[in-house]
């Protein structure tokens, strides 16, 4: 089969209404599935099993299909009979809206460890989009009026976390200040005078030692399909909240394919780590200031686990252009992309350039008056 062919159809998952038979949602910020249809709730089933860490070393030395190779998935609706295909851990019908979720046990990726169960549902996620419009700076008057019509889509993120042991071996130098008499000639009132001043100057003695860590869940994005920078600032997550993962969190909400490898994630959590050890290395040279020639550090324990985490897709038009918003489905925290008044703007200008203007001329005119 090449790489391109679709892979077996799924066991489908399906929690039935038991008032109406239709499947079921995970309604957000509850424990509850509930029916979209009858708003029918029965509880999900409770966890059989604790979120568990997994050794990094073991899944580096067992063969695994890349992703960029992996085979689209193919689901199979329950309710209206639909064959779609995808990439995602779950979606929705494209034909009847269905809740879709592949047996994560049957992939050939990393099965998702844990869940950070949305909290935000879609009124207060459109609320907090409302806000965050309404708070912008320099935006168009025009802006506030197309919150309303903003589509919403709950979306589960893949991240990486990796816990770690680390030992870190550095050398560098270790600067103590001191202070020095300099005598120097100065010209006032056409005759040079010799004049003295303390001049702070600088020792160095080389310095090497050792120094450790424990890193607790180093939270790495698994996609990238979502812009980094926009997304690193949707920290924090409440990571202590994380459920283990079962098919009826992600119910009724989309839930994306991680496409960045573990080892590639490994190594963007040591760039995460790389700063904090640097700082605990100038803790332990001490001194006044500090040089770091070489940092030798070993990694130790390694664990990982894969966490889906809950982000709501805001998406506008305005001026004739799509703009996309992102809201953090537990804290409702929003960032995203946002038109801005060249009109507001240059006025901000204006009456800038008039203040400074204002300060000038009180400042020139108490200079004369002087």
């Amino acid at each position: 089969m090449s790489d391109q062919a679709t892979t077996a159809d799924p066991p489908p998952y399906s929690q039935s209404c038991a008032s109406c038979g239709a499947a079921t949602e995970y309604a957000p910020g509850t424990d509850v599935l509930r029916c979209p249809y009858c708003g029918h709730e029965q509880p999900l089933p409770a966890p059989t099993r604790q979120v568990r860490e997994h050794s990094y070393a073991e899944l580096m030395s067992k063969p695994r299909t890349p992703s960029e190779t992996l085979a689209a998935r193919r689901f199979v609706c329950q309710k209206c009979g639909a064959r779609i295909q995808g990439d995602a851990v779950s979606q929705r019908c494209q034909f009847c809206t269905a809740p879709l979720v592949v047996d994560v046990a049957s992939d050939d990726q990393v099965a998702p460890e844990a869940v950070v169960p949305f909290v935000v549902d879609r009124g207060a996620a459109r609320a907090a989009v409302r806000t965050w419009v309404r708070s912008r700076w320099f935006a168009p008057n025009r802006l506030k009026k197309v919150s309303e019509a903003e589509t919403m889509n709950s979306t589960y993120l893949p991240h990486w976390t990796f816990d770690a042991n680390t030992v870190s071996h550095y050398r560098g130098e270790r600067g103590e200040h001191y202070w020095e008499t300099e005598t120097y000639t100065e010209t006032v009132d056409g005759k040079t005078e010799t004049r003295t001043r303390q001049v702070q100057k600088t020792r160095w003695y080389p310095a090497r030692g050792t120094v450790s860590r424990f890193f607790d869940d180093v939270l790495i994005a698994a996609t990238s399909r979502v812009d980094q920078k926009k997304l690193g600032k949707l920290r924090p997550w409440p990571l202590a909240q994380a459920a283990p993962f079962q098919p009826g969190y992600v119910a009724g909400h989309e839930s994306l394919r991680y496409d960045v490898e573990p080892d590639d994630g490994f190594s963007a959590a040591k760039d995460e780590m790389a700063p904090v050890i640097r700082a605990d290395c100038r803790r332990a040279i001490g001194g006044d200031e500090q040089r770091i020639h070489s940092v030798d550090t070993s990694y130790l324990d390694v664990t990982y686990k894969l966490m889906l985490l809950p982000v709501w897709f805001a998406s506008y038009l305005y001026g004739g252009k799509t703009w996309q918003v992102i809201v953090n489905g537990c804290s409702g925290e929003v960032q995203g992309e946002r038109p801005y008044s060249p009109v507001k703007i240059a006025l901000a200008v204006l009456v800038l350039l008039a203040v400074i203007t204002a300060i000038v001329l009180l400042y020139l005119s108490h200079h004369h008056a002087n």
